[in-house]
Parts: C-alpha cells; sequence; structure tokens
C-alpha cells in the first residue's frame, strides 16, 4: 500500500499510536478504533499536504466539537516543521476552528513526565485519573478487586492509569492460583483411582495376615502446565502490554513449578523470565524496560514467532499454553506469520491469540496477517478489560487442558 509522503520510512502504526497518546494527553477523546480507522484513512487517502493530513486525523480522532481546540494545538506543535517546510507556491487553505475556545473540563492530563513513568512502569503514555460515572456491573469477577477499578469491568485497559495499573497488578499476584494442568507419567494414591497400586496393597496386608483386605489404588498425578506469553510492546499496543505482563509475573511468582515464560517482541525477540520473577513490580517492570529497546521500529510478528521456535526457547513451547497478544499490524509477509504458527500449533497444546481490537463491534480478521494466523489459533479474545482478562482466566483452568497428557 501506498505510504503518505510526509511520511514517508514511518510505520503508521506507531505513528498513529503515539499521536493518539498526545491528543489524549491533551484531553481530546479519542475512541477505541480512532488509531486503526486513522491508519486506515492514510492508507487510502495518502495525504500529501499537511492539510490533507489535518483533515485525516481531525475525522476519524476527534468525536466532540468541544475538542477541536486541544486538537489543532497538538497537531500544530507536532507539524507545525513540516507546514513551514511547504515548497514555494504551495499553499493551504486555512483551517477553520469551530467550538469552544477552551478545551473541555480535565477529563484526561498526563500521568507523569519521563522521569515519573520509567521510574514505576513501562514508559509509555497512559491515561490520568479521571472523575468517571461508575456504574454498577454484573460480572462476577474471580476474587474481590480494589473499589477503584471495582465497577470498571467493561472499561478498555487503556483508559487505566499508572495508579490503576499497580493495583490490577497487586489484584493479578494475589488470584492466579488456578493454572492449566496435565497429566504426569507419576502416580499419587487416591481412593477414588482406578489402578490398584500393588506394592502399598502387599504393604497394608501385614497388618492383616498377609491378606489383601484393603486395596491402595492411585491415579495419574497432575501437574502444571507450562504457559508461555509472547508480547507485542509495540507502540499499538502500550496500553495492554503492561497488562499482560503484570498477569505473567503473578504466574511467575505463584506458579514457578510451572516455570511460565514470558517474551517481548517488536522487530526482535526479548525474553523476559529472570527480570519479571523480581519481587517488586515496579523494580521488575523497570528492568523489563531496560531490557527491551526495539519497542519503536514497527513490528515483525513473523519472524518472531520463527525466533521462538528456535533454540534454546524452542523445546519450552512443547506440551504448553502459548498466548500471543498482538494487535496484529505485522510488517512481515503474511506468509510468513503462517508458515511459523503452523509449526508452533504442531508443537503446543494450546494455541492462544489476544488482540485488543477483537472488542470492536465491526472488527472482522479478514486481511494481513491476523487473517493468516486465525486458522492455527484454538482461541481469539480481546482481553482487552477485567471482563475480557476473566474470559482468559477462565479458559485457561478448562477441563481439556488437565486431560490431555
Amino acid at each position: 500500500m501506498p505510504t503518505p509522503l510526509l511520511l514517508r520510512g514511518v510505520d503508521l502504526a506507531a505513528f498513529a499510536a503515539a499521536l493518539v497518546a498526545r491528543l489524549r494527553g491533551a484531553g481530546v477523546l479519542v475512541s477505541a478504533n480512532g488509531p486503526a480507522d486513522f491508519v486506515q484513512a492514510m492508507r487510502r487517502l495518502v495525504p500529501d499536504t499537511t492539510s490533507a493530513l489535518y483533515w485525516a486525523a481531525r475525522l476519524t480522532l476527534v468525536n466532540r466539537m468541544e475538542d477541536l481546540v486541544a486538537f489543532d494545538a497538538v497537531f500544530t506543535s507536532v507539524f507545525g516543521a513540516v507546514g513551514a517546510a511547504r515548497p514555494e507556491g504551495a499553499t493551504e487553505p486555512v483551517l477553520p476552528l469551530p467550538g469552544p475556545k477552551t478545551p473541555a473540563a480535565g477529563t484526561v492530563r498526563p500521568a507523569g513526565g519521563p522521569s515519573q513513568a520509567g521510574a514505576h512502569q513501562l514508559p509509555w503514555a497512559t491515561r490520568a485519573t479521571a472523575d468517571r460515572d461508575a456504574t454498577p456491573t454484573s460480572v462476577v469477577l474471580p476474587d474481590p478487586l480494589p473499589s477503584r477499578i471495582a465497577a470498571r469491568a467493561d472499561e478498555p485497559f487503556d483508559r487505566f492509569d499508572a495508579q490503576d495499573l499497580r493495583l490490577l497488578g497487586s489484584w493479578l499476584e494475589a488470584t492466579v492460583a488456578r493454572w492449566p494442568r496435565r497429566r504426569s507419567m507419576r502416580f499419587e494414591p487416591s481412593a477414588g483411582g482406578k489402578r490398584i497400586d500393588l506394592r502399598a496393597t502387599m504393604n497394608a496386608s501385614r497388618a492383616t495376615g498377609w491378606e489383601s483386605v484393603i486395596l491402595a489404588r492411585t491415579r495419574p498425578r497432575r501437574r502444571p502446565r507450562r504457559v508461555v506469553l509472547a508480547c507485542d510492546v509495540s507502540r499499538s499496543m502500550q496500553p495492554y502490554a503492561a497488562v499482560y505482563l503484570h498477569l505473567m509475573r503473578a504466574a511467575a511468582l505463584r506458579q514457578a513449578r510451572a516455570r511460565p515464560e514470558v517474551f517481548a517482541f517488536s522487530t526482535s525477540l526479548t525474553r523476559l523470565t529472570p527480570v519479571l520473577s523480581h519481587r517488586s513490580a515496579e523494580v521488575a517492570l523497570q528492568k523489563a524496560n531496560a531490557k527491551v529497546t526495539d519497542r519503536y521500529g514497527g513490528t515483525f510478528i513473523g519472524r518472531s514467532v520463527a525466533a521462538l521456535l528456535t533454540a534454546p526457547h524452542g523445546n519450552a513451547l512443547r506440551g504448553a499454553v502459548v498466548i500471543i497478544a498482538s494487535d496484529g499490524w505485522d510488517s512481515d509477509p503474511p506468509d510468513v506469520l503462517a508458515h511459523a504458527m503452523a509449526r508452533l500449533r504442531r508443537r503446543a497444546a494450546m494455541l492462544v491469540w489476544l488482540n485488543p481490537r477483537a472488542a470492536q463491534g465491526d472488527f472482522q480478521p479478514l486481511a494481513g496477517s491476523m487473517a493468516a494466523a486465525l486458522p492455527y489459533c484454538d482461541l481469539f479474545l480481546p482481553a482487552h478489560s477485567l471482563t475480557g482478562l476473566r474470559e482468559l482466566l477462565v479458559a485457561l483452568t478448562r477441563p481439556r487442558l488437565s486431560i490431555a497428557p
């Protein structure tokens, strides 16, 4: 697809995510599907002037009249230098600024400067605390939630601020006790077991004159099944990646016997398991942030999954539940991802894909890498909110995951 002349060589998904983050920081309420609509508009219209780019962004990212002033201010700060560098003689129409002259009351504001973000979490823009109408929800979550987020079960994670993410991480660490299990080759004593333990039966007969009055029985032992998470940390996945890393950090602390593995990818694959096992959540995420250095260079899902299958990580995938968290924006050709997913499906016990964009009512994974990957997935979930996260936790503990060897 053609790339806008003003943005030649720029990853459109990362650019859209960065612009939306800056707009939200200025108080503009951008919808959940705004970034995807903006990228689609740029690919179809191919704007070659600042004015054309302005209207593509305004028509897809602005939903309220009172946000126009803040939007114009952000757009001018980002593209002012581009407009100043126009060729001589190229004119653009004056942009009308309808609506009130002051931004709306502080619904959104920056969540702290870069120095604050780096000390507590991955340094990604988050939406700050705002006064929201708490509406009761009938969703039943596994354990009691902090009151601050209990009424926001259906609210997307991109509306959570840094404090909300910390509370959610603490809740996950306290609740991730159930885990997918597999049948082991070993056996354990069980009164209702179907297999008779001859040695234990003979030992028990010593107390009854060597008559086997009591039959000792055993059953196959259940062991925690390994879960492997590969999380997309590119700009378009900023609000959700931190939540998924909190989830796997909780698993690393509570399910050490299962030896879960955590990987991050953007342009390359990075193993995060050792750093996420730190007892402090803030220190763990800070170390994870320092280890991931390629989140701004686009997304190569196909080659990252292929790297996951190679040594020394490939053996960890055998019989494991593999979770891939990504919105499907891939710079690799679709056949690269399809080939890697086919190999991964033959090796893993279950393959789960988490795509926050799937929560949109009109979302259809019909094109590109997402369509190439879907035939190999056992589950395709949004996991964009607490309700979606609960669906993931329930899916991981389904009985069929405990039956297969």
